[in-house]
């Protein structure tokens, strides 16, 4: 089987601006993507967890597996909500069969 060469693209942020993001990546002809609920974890301002943020809609990840070539229109999407809010966006080489669905 032949693999070809992708990027793989995780945004951890706030569960309220999921729409936000979904919506602009949308808008930049990003059309798949997975979200799923962050549980918790550990950075800058030590440990925290969905239990202890009360009132709170926790965090998610929405993953994106793209082209090479399309990643700078998909950083530069994201980075319109992500920008000044707390997230992450980290990216990584991957590689994946049937590349005609990416």
């Amino acid at each position: 089987m032949e693999i070809h060469p992708a990027k793989r693209v995780e945004i951890v942020i706030e569960a309220p601006l999921e729409r936000r993001l979904t919506q602009a990546l949308t808008e930049a002809d990003v059309t798949g993507y997975t979200i799923l609920p962050v549980l918790g974890g550990s950075g800058r301002s030590g440990r925290w967890s969905r239990e202890g943020q009360i009132g709170q809609s926790g965090m998610v990840a929405v993953i994106c597996l793209i082209r090479p070539e399309r990643l700078d229109t998909l950083l530069k999407a994201a980075f319109t909500v992500v920008e000044d809010h707390i997230g992450v966006v980290s990216v990584t080489d991957a590689g994946v069969l049937r590349a005609e669905r990416f």
